[in-house]
């Protein structure tokens, strides 16, 4: 997670087209969307096997790299922990990064289970499951709560779109 250059043949070279030229030809402002949420909660369908935190930080720089370029990138991942999501906000920077917490109850992931997981936690296959046996730590601070309890597909995809517009992000 440290960003310290380590090659020495290697500097960095401003670009003529600015981030905010990119943004006005796309009309729109960069950002990464970063749903989390309990394995079944939504945020796949929503946002339409190696080391968690490895992969979370890969996505996460990929994701900054759209957002430099002016475009709305939307990521979903369980991403369990505070502290990763949190890097993953610094790395995104002030105003690029809204944590989309979809929420749902523990006993309507279960219900939905689209991949059988749940089923195979209770069951003893599988170890470790987030929301079974390892832990799930809520957002604190939100920038959106999308609850897939109370509402269906079409009504959480307006909940956010109504967000982004709001604060500017969509022209």
């Amino acid at each position: 997670m440290d960003k310290e250059q380590k090659a020495t043949n290697v500097t960095w070279h401003e670009h003529k087209v600015t981030k905010e030229e990119r943004e006005k030809l796309l009309n729109q402002k960069g950002l990464v969307l970063w749903f989390t949420g309990l394995s079944g909660c939504g945020k796949s369908t929503v946002a339409n096997a190696e080391d968690r935190d490895e992969n979370i930080r890969r996505i996460s720089e990929v994701a900054c790299l759209f957002a430099d370029a002016g475009v709305i990138t939307i990521t979903a991942f369980i991403s369990p922990y505070r502290k990763l999501r949190n890097f993953c906000r610094s790395l995104a920077g002030d105003g690029r990064f809204l944590e989309i917490y979809t929420k749902a109850s523990l006993e309507t992931c279960e219900k939905r289970d689209p991949k059988g997981l749940y089923k195979k936690a209770r069951a003893g296959e599988i170890k470790n499951l987030t929301g079974i046996d390892a832990p799930y730590e809520e957002p604190e601070n939100p920038e959106l709560i999308v609850d897939t309890d109370e509402n269906n597909i079409e009504e959480s995809a307006e909940i956010v779109l109504k967000k982004l517009d709001e604060l500017g992000y969509l022209k």
